[in-house]
């Protein structure tokens, strides 16, 4: 009887004889193999291509939703369960954020009211901002950045980074947020309860600059939330992916973050997955027609 030879280097039996086991033509089974992809495979590897593009873009801190509004503003439409699925399979996995650790304000008294009650929204830019300081670990030592972010445009327009925490921090990241941009008469500016922000330094800066102050409750970080979240998103997607040197490094790292990233490319969700820099430019253009 004659020994049937099995080419092991590519199938496990030979076609000749899967073809009469499964009762199928050999020139059908080349026509099958050589047919070129159907469109929806072909659709596949192109969504494919244009999610990896979109993830390194972002540093590998997109999802799968910020994924979707880019393509989305890239003109390619596609369902969010459909990238979701796609970024499995690519084995895309986004940047993790760290366990939450305590508030490094110390709070204190004051009767100053909360004007936001949590609605961290505002009709225009300049009307309503929020402020926190959080903390950038190096080998030097600690690096503390206070930030002002507007609430209509989530963008971060004025900071301040140091070696310290203390009342002249806080006073340059507002001056530096008044000099970038114009706030409108009677602005809200929002902190939590922090002795430096309740400081009576500092509130003589902002009745110079006619701002009124507002506070959330003592030990509440959900008053605060907006800054807060900024601080959870900067320390997920570039703090705590880093060690930094010296505290030079960790300014330039954070200012390349804020200005490069953050308030040009992000897309965020409060805004309709729109990057904040658009958001403003699209609030002055209006501002100039009325």
């Amino acid at each position: 009887m004659e020994t049937m030879r099995l080419d092991t280097t590519e199938y496990a039996f030979p076609v000749e004889f899967m073809c009469v086991r499964l009762d199928v033509s050999k020139s059908g089974y080349y026509d099958w193999r050589n047919r070129p992809d159907s469109a929806m495979a072909q659709r596949r590897e192109e969504l494919q291509l244009l999610i990896q593009n979109a993830f390194e873009m972002s540093d590998s801190t997109y999802g799968y939703r910020r994924i979707h509004a880019h393509l989305v503003r890239w003109g390619h439409r596609a369902g969010l369960e459909l990238v979701r699925q796609l970024m499995r399979e690519l084995g895309l996995v986004p940047c993790q954020p760290r366990p939450r650790r305590g508030s490094l304000t110390q709070a204190a008294d004051g009767a100053v009211p909360d004007l936001v009650g949590r609605d961290f929204t505002a009709t225009a830019p300049g009307e309503k901002l929020v402020g926190d300081i959080t903390y950038i670990p190096t080998t030097e030592g600690w690096l503390y950045l206070a930030t002002v972010i507007d609430c209509c445009t989530k963008e971060v327009v004025g900071y301040a980074l140091d070696d310290h925490y203390r009342t002249p921090l806080i006073t340059r990241a507002i001056h530096n947020a008044v000099r970038n941009r114009k706030l409108a008469k009677g602005m809200i500016f929002h902190s939590d309860r922090g002795s430096n922000y309740m400081s009576a330094e500092f509130a003589g800066v902002l009745s110079e600059l006619q701002l009124q102050k507002s506070v959330g409750r003592t030990g509440i970080c959900f008053d605060n939330a907006m800054a807060e979240s900024f601080f959870g998103t900067l320390k997920n997607e570039r703090v705590s992916r880093v060690t930094y040197l010296t505290r030079e490094a960790a300014r330039q790292d954070i200012t390349r973050y804020i200005e490069f990233w953050y308030n040009h490319k992000r897309l965020h969700s409060a805004v309709d997955y729109r990057p904040p820099r658009e958001v403003h430019a699209e609030h002055q253009k209006l501002r100039a027609a009325a």
